[in-house]
Formats: structure tokens, C-alpha cells, sequence
């Protein structure tokens, strides 16, 4: 049995076996995943990151290419947490490399300052409208991040804010107050959603999380996070150096109000 807790809003996961052979089952698919002309998409930055939306050909276990289903260390951490583990989607595929972060495509300079100075921090689950606002589109059941590479503290880590969850959700659920639950995902929570960000900013302490294969991340779903930049000695791209996780965020099949109210 795993004793994990999330006042922090995240914790690192012990070093298993399994997961570590998981681990290197999924970066075989995944570096096949990254080369493959339709997934070319992903590639932005100017080529320092991939970003992999369910480029892991994995099934609802976790299993790829008919090889062993995820287990440990995670699976125990979230079964004590929330009671089950809901069906997995195929992976999402985060890799960064030398020279992270550059401009996204069609990216305005102000979004860049934003990716350098602030890591590009953000709640995920959310999605911005054709109107600038802000909507919950993916209510997430938790953030599982299952690191594929070595990784250090210069090499693009993730970053999280601890504690921000509380904020986010305190914040979130009084713009909301006196919208009817059906309608929390078609009510744009901008202003709520910008305010508490700043807030998280001032008073919650920005760490930096390196994990390898074998170990696990496992976040809240409220916390505010992003990618720190690749900060090596050096910037020239060395021949296949990049960092890699995988990321689980399966959605709450009851929608935003469990996203928002539930621990």
C-alpha cells in the first residue's frame, strides 16, 4: 500500500519496478510516436517541444502493444485516493529539448514573456473561447505524470505551485456561486481564473519537480503548473537529448461540478 497525500497539491511516487518497466515500454512506442508524420503537428517551439496529445498507443489499462498493464506504485496511490482508477486515454507525450522554450506558432509576444517568465503556468482542464474567455472543457479526475528519461533540474522540469489547488478551487467555486451547476461549463470563469493565478503567484511557493523512470508524479487537479525552461550549460541540440514524461488526465464521467467541489 502507497501512504500518499495531496495537501501539497502533488506528490513524487516512490520508485517501483513495474512502472520503471512501464517506463521503458512507453518510451520505445513513444520515440516511434514522436517520427510519425501525422503526429508532426505536435512538434512547437521551433521544434523544442512535443507536445503529444494521446500519442501513446496504449489501451484503457495502460497497456501498449500488448505488454503488461500500468500497476504499482500510481495505481495504488490513486486507488487510495479516489477509490478507483478510471479508464485510461492513450497518453499524452510531453517532450522537451535543448533551447525550450521558444515562441509557439502564432504565439504573441506577450504569451512568450509569459512561457519565460512564468513557466507557462496553467489549470488544466480549461479552454480558452473564440470570446477570450476561459471555460472548464476537460473536468480531470487527477494528473498523473509518468517520467519516460533521466531529468534534472536544467532539463525543462515541471514546475507546480503547492498549495495552489485550495486557491483555484476557493476562487473558482464563488465565481460560480450563483450559477446553476449545469451551466458551469458554459460560463466563462476569465476574471475568477486570472485573479486567482495572481494570487498563487504572491503567495505559493513555485518548486521544481525531477523525477525518472520508475517514479511517479501525481498532482491535483486544481494546481496550477507549467515547464520551467531547459537551462543546460549549454543550448546546442545534442544528438537525441530531450527530457520526456507521460501524462495521464482522465475525465470525471460526472463533469464540472465533481472537478471543482470534490477533493
Amino acid at each position: 500500500m502507497v501512504n500518499v497525500s495531496l495537501e501539497r497539491g502533488w506528490a513524487k511516487l516512490p520508485y517501483d519496478a513495474a512502472v520503471h518497466d512501464w517506463a521503458k515500454t512507453a518510451w520505445q512506442a513513444g520515440q516511434l510516436a514522436m517520427r510519425k508524420p501525422e503526429h508532426a503537428q505536435w512538434w512547437d517551439c521551433e521544434d523544442t517541444w512535443f507536445i503529444g496529445v494521446d500519442a501513446l498507443p496504449n489501451d484503457a489499462a495502460g497497456a501498449i502493444d500488448g505488454g503488461a498493464p500500468l500497476s504499482g506504485a500510481p495505481v495504488e496511490a490513486i486507488r487510495a485516493l479516489y477509490g478507483t482508477v478510471l479508464p485510461l486515454h492513450a497518453g499524452q507525450l510531453s517532450v522537451t529539448r535543448p533551447g525550450y522554450p521558444r515562441p509557439r506558432l502564432g504565439e504573441t509576444e506577450v504569451g512568450f514573456r509569459y512561457r519565460q517568465n512564468r513557466d507557462a503556468a496553467h489549470l488544466d482542464g480549461l479552454q480558452k473561447g473564440e470570446d477570450g474567455g476561459r471555460y472548464i472543457a476537460e473536468p480531470h479526475a487527477w494528473i498523473l505524470g509518468l517520467p519516460l528519461t533521466q531529468n534534472t533540474a536544467e532539463q525543462a522540469p515541471l514546475v507546480i505551485w503547492e498549495g495552489s489547488h485550495n486557491i483555484l478551487q476557493s476562487a473558482l467555486i464563488e465565481a460560480l456561486s450563483d450559477v446553476p451547476e449545469a451551466a458551469w461549463a458554459q460560463t466563462d470563469i476569465r476574471v475568477a481564473y486570472q485573479a486567482a493565478r495572481k494570487q498563487v503567484f504572491e503567495t505559493c511557493k513555485r518548486v521544481t519537480v525531477c523525477a525518472n523512470p520508475g517514479e511517479a508524479i501525481l498532482m491535483h487537479r486544481l494546481c496550477l503548473h507549467g515547464v520551467a525552461a531547459w537551462s543546460g550549460e549549454s543550448q546546442k541540440q545534442l544528438e537525441d537529448e530531450c527530457r520526456a514524461i507521460a501524462y495521464f488526465r482522465p475525465i470525471l464521467p460526472e463533469g464540472a461540478a465533481p472537478w471543482l467541489i470534490d477533493p
